[in-house]
């Protein structure tokens, strides 16, 4: 045990001693002894004597002293330590070195460890081998990751103590309207941390709101007002999430002109943006009040006469054009092709399937079955990752969808009208 004391010492001085005599406090004479005066006076002294071992304690962290080795078979003197200090108020770090049934090495580098993590600095070269340092090339595909995490919901106080109400949507905080225009403002607040299944959404290494996160935006606050047709909406800017920290976002609904319609525009700058820098506009539009008939469905699946689509290898080829979808994001599920019409499955995972309730259509469902789009037809090999930017005549018949049958007709180049039904295949949305 001597050995394994000393080399403690050793390590937490990080230099050896010269000899093995090692300065303490004596809580028998009340100062400062070395360790060649322990002989048979001293012990006897020990023995008859008051242990004044509070006092010692006391004058130690009066003179600053804030880590405590206890060099014993085993502690029993730390917690008294903790005490005494935390009647004087101040934080010390107080750990032992060998425990009863554990005196061997594993215990004292557990020790030196739990000293380290108190702050206590520790020269580890003298107890660890110096080894050469290598490089380590990390993989060259995305990881493929899951979170077992319990979300946070991201509560917000009692608005109405702010003179706000509440949103009723998992993306905005607040909404109200303004006493004279009429317009109503939405307001939020978008993060990694309160939403973690966005970061499933990368293109070319960067997180960014898709542009089927927008729809569902806008299609809240639509719907919110009686505008439950998004007769157009053009993005002008990606909305770019930050690794920490977040966004803050404002969708202004106009006043509603003789047809009912309404002006909407959404923007968004960091949380700590200076206040005097102005908004970035990221997306605009038209909302009517027009009730669109569906006119479809898609109860006979898969189609008379559909040739099915392999969509193994599908995100590996999107990786390649530049997309980085993770698990909540990866949604296509089947694909069949008939003639130039492209009908598929996508779905949710299951780990989704709660909040998939509080959305109108989740933004990672609609982007699955935007996915889905040309899949089947050959893709250059120079080609970067596409993007939607315009939408129209979008409207919403059902909500809270976990997976949904999709119909995916060309609408001219580089433009598609989807068709989507859940997996029944009563209508749930169209995309014009």
């Amino acid at each position: 045990m001597e050995l394994i004391e000393q080399r403690l010492l050793e390590v937490l001085a990080g230099v050896a001693p010269r000899s093995s005599s090692v300065p303490f406090y004596s809580t028998v004479t009340g100062g400062v002894v070395d360790t060649v005066g322990l002989d048979a006076g001293y012990w006897f002294a020990n023995l008859r004597r008051r242990v004044r071992f509070e006092e010692a304690t006391r004058v130690l962290l009066g003179a600053g002293m804030r880590v405590f080795l206890e060099c014993s078979a085993h502690p029993v003197l730390t917690v008294g330590i903790e005490e005494t200090a935390a009647d004087v108020g101040v934080e010390v770090a107080a750990v032992g070195s060998l425990r009863r049934g554990e005196g061997g090495w594993r215990r004292w580098l557990v020790s030196v460890g739990e000293a380290f993590v108190r702050g206590v600095g520790v020269d580890w070269s003298s107890a660890l081998p110096v080894r050469p340092r290598g490089e380590v090339l990390l993989p060259t595909y995305p990881f493929q990751r899951r979170r077992y995490w319990i979300n946070a919901t991201g509560g917000v106080a009692d608005l109405g103590l702010a003179g706000l109400g509440s949103a009723g949507h998992p993306l905005w905080g607040a909404a109200v309207t303004m006493a004279e225009s009429g317009e109503v403002l939405f307001t939020g607040r978008l993060s990694l941390d309160a939403h973690p299944w966005l970061a499933d959404h990368a293109v070319s290494g960067r997180v960014l709101l898709p542009g089927a996160g927008f729809v569902e935006l806008v299609l809240h606050a639509g719907d919110h007002v009686g505008c439950g047709r998004v007769e157009e909406l053009t993005l002008h800017a990606p909305l770019f999430l930050p690794e920490q920290g977040a966004v803050q976002v404002q969708l202004l609904l106009g006043v509603a002109d003789d047809a009912g319609r309404r002006p909407v525009s959404v923007h968004a700058r960091s949380e700590h943006a200076d206040p005097d820098l102005p908004w970035t506009r990221h997306a605009a539009g038209i909302l009517s009040a027009e009730v669109i008939d569906p006119g479809f469905d898609l109860t006979v699946w898969p189609p008379l006469g559909a040739v099915p689509v392999s969509t193994a290898g599908l995100y590996d080829d999107l990786v390649a054009q530049g997309y980085e979808y993770g698990p909540v994001f990866q949604g296509v599920q089947a694909a069949w092709r008939v003639g130039e019409v492209v009908y598929a499955e996508v779905a949710l995972p299951q780990e989704a399937f709660v909040e998939a309730g509080r959305f109108g259509v989740h933004p990672a469902l609609l982007d699955a079955a935007l996915q889905a789009v040309g899949i089947g037809e050959p893709v250059p090999a120079d080609r970067g990752p596409y993007l939607p930017f315009a939408w129209a005549d979008v409207a919403l018949f059902a909500t809270g969808a976990t997976a949904l049958r999709v119909k995916i007709t060309s609408a001219g180049p580089e433009a598609a009208t989807l068709h989507l039904a859940d997996p029944e295949g009563s209508p749930v949305a169209v995309v014009g």
